[in-house]
């Protein structure tokens, strides 16, 4: 914790607060940290127990992502409110455990917009890995009945499950970019130049346009 202290840059805090992250870390010195520590679980447990966000990062780095079980994975979930803390423990440590499909299931039908757009992460990435036993006319039912008016996070979660749909399968391809260009989601997102729109029929049009070049 006090070598985390040490590493605590102002500018850094500045900018992470802008994206909901209360952490003065640079990134590239934390990884840097985690390279030298490697895999120590117990370390990852209490460095998590803290409740300090540059100590959880940092614990999501160290972790052995497949000894956690499920129940202690849905309480870290919970837990986890900051964005970049959440968005590693589902990318980083759930993906990678045997609990995830089950974890899938119930945290998209969660209440909580939060909890719930980490198991469409979870189904994003079955989309595109692993999609047999998936229904993805049922989920672009519920895609194009609820992305709308979804809070940012899950509507992202959202989003990009559509714009997966319609890059890796073309049987579904016109009626996922037809449900973004009705739904208008985040069309006026600001990108930056060289970067793809998260809008998901350029999305959907650029990522296809670019394997059919290759």
């Amino acid at each position: 914790m006090a070598e985390l202290a040490g590493l605590e840059d102002p500018k850094a805090r500045a900018v992470n607060e802008k994206h909901g992250d209360d952490h003065g870390v640079n990134l590239s010195k934390l990884r840097a940290l985690a390279k030298r520590l490697k895999t120590q679980q117990d370390l990852a447990r209490g460095l998590w127990e803290t409740d300090d966000t540059a100590a959880r990062l940092l614990a999501l780095l160290i972790c052995r992502p497949k000894a956690f079980e499920r129940d202690e994975l849905d309480a870290m979930l919970r837990e986890a409110r900051t964005p970049k803390v959440h968005d590693w423990l589902v990318n980083y440590v759930v993906k990678k455990n045997p609990h995830a499909e089950e974890l899938r299931a119930v945290w998209s039908a969660d209440e909580d917009p939060v909890v719930a757009s980490a198991g469409w992460a979870l189904t994003t990435e079955r989309v595109e890995k692993k999609p047999e036993g998936l229904d993805l006319s049922a989920l672009l039912d519920i895609i194009e009945a609820e992305m709308k008016d979804a809070p940012d996070r899950l509507q992202w979660a959202m989003n990009h499950c559509l714009a997966q749909i319609g890059i890796d399968h073309a049987e579904h391809r016109t009626r996922a970019m037809d449900i973004g260009e009705r739904l208008q989601v985040l069309r006026d997102y600001p990108t930056s130049p060289g970067c793809t729109s998260p809008f998901a029929p350029d999305w959907i049009t650029e990522i296809v346009r670019r394997r059919q070049a290759r």
